[in-house]
């Protein structure tokens, strides 16, 4: 039978003497993102915004020229269009702004 040699764990790990760690001291930091109307400039939002803007633009301006018929077409799509293009943006804006 073999010998089963022991040595003491003070030899083994010898306490080696190192600085106690020095934790940053706390400081509050507060995020203002959730209220921050900078998340709004999302590249989505701003196309489909500046899309609906143009077709306003442009049924004004043919509005000017006399183009009855076109303008009044035009108003038909629109009273379709916006509240549809306003719900989508706004689920869109919800469904990827990370709170």
């Amino acid at each position: 039978m073999r010998k089963t040699q022991r040595f003491p764990f003070r030899k083994i790990f010898s306490p080696s003497p190192k600085p106690p760690l020095k934790r940053p001291r706390p400081f509050k930091a507060y995020s203002f993102v959730p209220f921050s109307p900078l998340a709004m400039l999302d590249p989505t939002i701003l196309t489909i915004g500046g899309i609906v803007l143009g077709i306003a633009i442009i049924e004004r301006i043919l509005e000017r020229w006399g183009v009855i018929d076109l303008v009044d077409q035009f108003s038909k799509i629109m009273r379709f269009i916006l509240p549809v293009t306003f719900y989508g943006a706004l689920f869109y804006f919800f469904a990827t702004f990370m709170f």
